[in-house]
């Protein structure tokens, strides 16, 4: 890894270029590629617009990064010039929407990815103002390639919730040219090279494009007339799409829309450990660029800065959350030599103070373990690695690995602490007989401070079947060993938990149960609650928009009415008064 020498502040040079004084002192004309992000700068492996740059100038292209241009004049947009290959436009680490409005559709006033913390700076849509904020300054310019999560939840026909209806295939909305999906690293590197020559890209795995005709070898998705007119041809694509996402396993996808065709070609490969490596041994500065610094420092880096991605994807298959389709089932590793080494390398920068904010990925502890059977043919389109009742038996949960890379982790000489702050599924904890308890305790002693977050969502199996998440007797059992744990350390660290109210299929009296369980089995009054938001790419959403369970087709219970949903947030964290008598109000 390419180390920073010691400072308080990264200057310009050790960025991408982001001004046009910036491309002359590098002697450019013209840049490769631009990337236009609703993220201000941000020179970070966990920012994905930032990595796509580092990919691509290790591969020897000329790039430049625009972060949050002003959409209502060309001052920013053409700041670089046109570039020689193509626009790269990504909405930023959020969905611009999820970033913008809370799930009672109130705008939010902070936006943690923008300089000064006021949300003033990233457009609602942002993937389709900054395409269009391009075609109306260069007309005739090189292709626009969309990317990031914004577009890729949206590359098929989807459900949007703050519009209320089906929406086409964000290709169509937004007049861009091609879509990379995913996390996309061998995507966007053939894609590029593709253009660089001149040569035809529509058959490269991984985006997606519109044509005039369908690929007869592809899965036909209903018609977009057909999912508006018919819900359940709707459920029908959903079921499609989410089945095909896997390298190994999937088809391409086609769908007619109008009277084009929205053409996904099957996923590109994912990246092996060692190209995991090589891409977190980029030479980032962990910093917002000084074209930004003025406005104000941004607040995720005081959680991104130091800490450590040591995975990608995630199997557990929440049913409303994303990181399945965006960034796959199947985990993909680091190797413990290279997340080591990234520890060492924090110490090369003045402001750190030996603490590691988060040493984890999507689930924590899904790293270093993956089912053989899936490795080999794919994931299964006939059943899940998990769900609300049982864990696949061909999933051996092994947490050995991941003991040993956080004990190599934390005994770095200089390392005082490195905290474990991503989701853990304590699910896999009970199941794993082997290591499942040793991993924990050296969570309780060594990687947390005060309490741990974990994610039972709700109580009530009913709902926790529409959600997919484990049953509550799992909490019960996990609490107990947790509590023992503490006991035994003289510790008081406590467990804290999300809690989502409004799921379909979620009515008042299930949350007034929820209310009884947090207060008679887990001893505590919940502070908050997240009331549900329908993001796209998740069967969660599906569930609202149709109103319907897309396993069984049956008709379900969904709270939409903006009112009735905060009443069922109020009814779990609302305090109660214990009398004397033993009665609460």
């Amino acid at each position: 890894m390419k180390k920073n020498t010691k400072h308080q502040e990264a200057t310009a040079d050790k960025f991408l270029p982001t001004t046009r004084k910036e491309m002359d002192a590098l002697g450019w004309d013209q840049c490769d590629v631009i990337l236009i992000s609703g993220d201000a700068y941000i020179d970070s492996p966990f920012i994905g617009v930032a990595v796509v740059g580092r990919i691509l100038q290790k591969l020897g292209y000329k790039v430049g990064m625009i972060g949050q241009p002003d959409v209502k004049s060309d001052i920013d947009i053409k700041r670089l010039g046109e570039p020689k290959l193509y626009w790269g436009v990504s909405g930023g680490s959020i969905d611009s929407m999820v970033s913008n409005y809370t799930a009672t559709r109130k705008f939010r006033n902070s936006d943690d990815y923008t300089p000064g913390g006021v949300n003033n700076k990233r457009p609602d849509r942002a993937v389709l103002v900054y395409t269009n904020l391009i075609r109306r300054f260069f007309k005739n310019t090189v292709p626009i390639v969309l990317g990031g999560i914004e577009a890729s939840l949206r590359r098929v026909t989807h459900y949007d919730y703050w519009q209320n209806k089906l929406k086409k295939p964000i290709l169509f909305d937004s007049k861009a040219d091609v879509l990379v999906y995913g996390m996309g690293e061998i995507a966007l590197r053939e894609l590029t090279e593709a253009i660089a020559k001149g040569e035809e890209y529509r058959d490269i795995r991984g985006i997606c494009y519109i044509a005039k005709e369908t690929k007869e070898e592809y899965h036909q998705l209903p018609t977009f007339d057909e999912c508006i007119t018919d819900k359940e041809k709707y459920i029908d694509l959903f079921d499609l799409f989410y089945d095909n996402n896997d390298p190994i396993a999937a088809k391409g996808l086609a769908q007619k829309v109008d009277t084009r065709y929205n053409i996904q070609n099957p996923p590109c490969d994912y990246l092996n450990e060692p190209e995991m490596d090589e891409i977190s041994s980029l030479p980032f500065t962990r910093e917002l660029h000084p074209y930004h610094r003025p406005q104000g420092k941004v607040k995720c880096l005081e959680t991104i800065k130091f800490s450590i991605m040591t995975h990608q994807g995630c199997w557990g298959e929440c049913n409303f959350c994303a990181i399945g389709v965006h960034q796959g089932r199947t985990i993909r590793t680091r190797s413990e030599d290279n997340i080591v080494q990234e520890a060492k390398d924090f110490k090369e920068y003045k402001d750190f103070k030996g603490i590691i904010s988060d040493l984890g990925g999507p689930t924590a502890n899904m790293y270093g373990y993956e089912c053989n059977k899936k490795l080999k043919l794919g994931t299964c389109d006939h059943q899940r690695c998990v769900d609300s009742r049982h864990l696949c038996k061909s999933m051996k949960v092994d947490h050995g690995r991941i003991i040993e890379m956080n004990k190599r982790v934390r005994e770095i000489p200089g390392i005082r602490k490195a905290f474990v702050a991503s989701g853990v599924r304590y699910d896999l904890i009970t199941e794993d007989k082997k290591h499942g308890y040793n991993y924990l305790k050296s969570m309780v002693k060594d990687h947390i401070s005060g309490q741990m977050k974990v994610a039972p969502e709700h109580t009530e199996q009913h709902i926790l079947d529409l959600m997919g998440k484990p049953g509550k007797q799992t909490l019960i059992d996990f609490k107990k060993l947790y509590d023992k744990l503490n006991r035994d350390m003289g510790k008081k660290q406590f467990l804290t938990y999300y809690l989502i109210a409004a799921h379909p299929g979620c009515e008042e009296k299930d949350m007034h149960e929820l209310k009884r369980f947090t207060t008679d089995e887990l001893k505590m009054n919940p502070e908050q609650a997240q009331v549900f938001i329908p993001t796209p790419g998740t069967y969660s959403a599906v569930m609202y928009y149709t109103e319907m369970d897309p396993v069984t087709r049956k008709k379900i219970f969904v709270e939409k009415d903006i009112k009735r949903k905060e009443k069922q947030k109020e009814i779990v964290i609302k305090k109660e008064v214990r009398h004397k008598s033993g009665f609460s109000s």
